[in-house]
């Protein structure tokens, strides 16, 4: 018999051939709170998952028991209230997040906007890339994202004082101009904690994930010294074919296999069938909606691949012409996007980029954030419809944040609107107040500048070009006057002006 060791690994030659022996130690530790117990006071932590999917809420109800707190933490967003990462906000545990989107959490946006928390908003792209960056070993890259923008400028605030002047702002990016269009400098993301959530693992530390709880798991696991990892299910080394392992165990340091878990749904979006009679009649905001659904709904070319923002735009898919075939990106990891389920058929490891419960198509493919904005920024979406706050005459668009009122975070909009893809904004023509939305320039913090290709509006459809708005399409009992009124920019008229139509 004889042996030879390789790094951890004993090959013993008997007479039936070789056969290893592991000389690692075990990855797996008997409980949340045991894995996190060296977490300290200021720790930086990068956490997993998207909205509530694929967070790692054991690990997070561990911290919230050791009261640890001055957590710097990166992730996607916070969670809700009273669920997720809102539960370190509830106990005051978190110092600084630095994330893409504050969502619906009423705590997060309380805590912020009263200067009891320091916020670090960063596009979901960039923050995707930042932390495969950094588990890389990259330090920093060049990204078009964010230029023209608060990340180009800086001062955006990071910390509030308690009568509201700024205690934090951001600092401006470096700038650099590569064949004649500009880029910024970001810096990669590294912690000292990276806390993951998987579905199955081998006791080597070797991942799958289910569905969309992939998300930001595996760019965040690689970030961290040390990655800490639960899952639903641990089998012995071999039993996971090496093909469908989506993060090797080198990134991983220890495993706990959870119980119970409640993987709330967010947003539970199902497909009910027709609207039974006697449902409530739609309103006039409702209707305005549909009307502006169906009119982007004919923006869709067949084969196209397209990417759909909160809100209207995701209401257009429900009107796509006979005959056409599209595929539906989702920011959050998935492309060939379904319908909504049909009760009973939801699954919490199946969302879109809107946190609803989504389904899969023949063909549909499944990937993680970091990868998801790579597609994007490498122009390989051909079209986005999304919603808008503001446009402006020459295209810019700002739809993410009201200064000291509104906070929801770039999310993905700010990638998807320097790709180089067809920009569509679905937009009501006026806001609350009556005021016109589409203005000469823009007061609102921007998403992007001269991005936006299209307006369509319940009113009026605009071509944009660098030389301003073409009106295009009028609504039925619309006059042009009527646009000019409720437009504060001059616009020219089309030659070929008509009315809209709808899918």
């Amino acid at each position: 018999m004889r042996q030879s060791t390789m790094r951890g690994i004993v090959l013993t030659r008997g007479s039936r051939g070789f056969h290893t022996t592991s000389l690692l130690r075990s990855k797996i530790v008997g409980s949340a709170e045991e894995a996190v117990k060296d977490v300290k006071d200021g720790s930086k932590l990068l956490v997993g998952g998207f909205g509530l999917c694929g967070i790692p809420e054991k690990l997070i109800g561990a911290l919230r028991t050791t009261g640890v707190k001055d957590l710097t933490v990166v992730s996607n967003n916070c969670g809700v209230d009273d669920f997720g990462l809102g539960l370190l906000l509830q106990t005051r545990q978190i110092k600084r997040m630095i994330s893409s989107y504050v969502g619906e959490n009423a705590i997060f946006e309380k805590q912020y906007l009263s200067g009891e928390l320091e916020l670090e908003l960063i596009p979901q792209g960039t923050l995707a890339e930042r932390c495969r960056a950094g588990g890389a070993g990259i330090p920093a890259f060049y990204t078009p994202t964010g230029v023209g923008t608060f990340l180009e400028e800086g001062g955006f605030p990071i910390k509030y004082n308690t009568d509201g002047s700024v205690a934090i702002a951001s600092k401006p990016r470096e700038v650099r101009e590569f064949n004649g269009r500009k880029f910024i400098m970001e810096e990669a993301i590294t912690g000292d904690f990276s806390l993951i959530k998987g579905w199955k693992a081998d006791t080597r530390g070797n991942i799958v994930f289910r569905y969309t709880a992939r998300n930001f798991n595996p760019p965040v696991a690689t970030a961290g010294k040390i990655c800490i990892a639960e899952v639903e299910e641990i089998v012995e080394a071999g039993s996971l074919h090496p093909d469908e392992i989506h993060l090797p165990g080198i990134y991983v340091n220890r495993l706990i296999k959870g119980t119970g878990y409640e993987k709330r749904i967010e947003k539970l979006t199902l497909d009910k069938g027709q609207p039974a009679k006697g449902d409530a009649p739609k309103n006039e905001a409702a209707i305005t909606r549909e009307k502006i659904a169906r009119r982007a709904a004919l923006e869709f070319q067949d084969g196209m691949y397209c990417n759909l923002g909160i809100g209207i735009p995701t209401l257009a898919s429900n009107y796509i012409r006979s005959g056409i075939h599209i595929e539906l990106q989702s920011e959050n990891g998935l492309l060939g996007m379904g319908p909504f389920p049909k009760p009973g058929n939801q699954d919490p490891d199946l969302i879109n980029a809107g946190k609803e419960t989504v389904t899969t198509l023949p063909g549909s493919s499944i990937f993680s954030s970091d990868q998801s904005f790579a597609m994007i920024r490498g122009a390989h979406v051909n079209l986005t419809i999304l919603g808008g706050m503001q446009v402006s005459s020459n295209g810019d668009l700002a739809n993410w944040v009201i200064p000291g009122k509104m906070v929801k975070g770039p999310g993905g909009a700010m990638d998807l609107t320097c790709s180089g893809s067809r920009v569509v904004v679905t937009m009501e023509h006026k806001d609350k107040s009556g005021k016109p939305k589409i203005l000469n320039r823009c007061n609102l913090p921007l998403t992007a500048q001269g991005c936006v290709n299209r307006i369509i509006t319940e009113m009026a459809v605009f071509d944009v070009d660098r030389s301003g708005l073409t009106l295009i399409e009028v609504a039925e009992g619309v006059t042009v006057d009527d646009v000019k009124k409720y437009t504060e920019p001059e616009f020219k008229v089309s030659p070929n002006l008509k009315k809209i139509a709808y899918a």
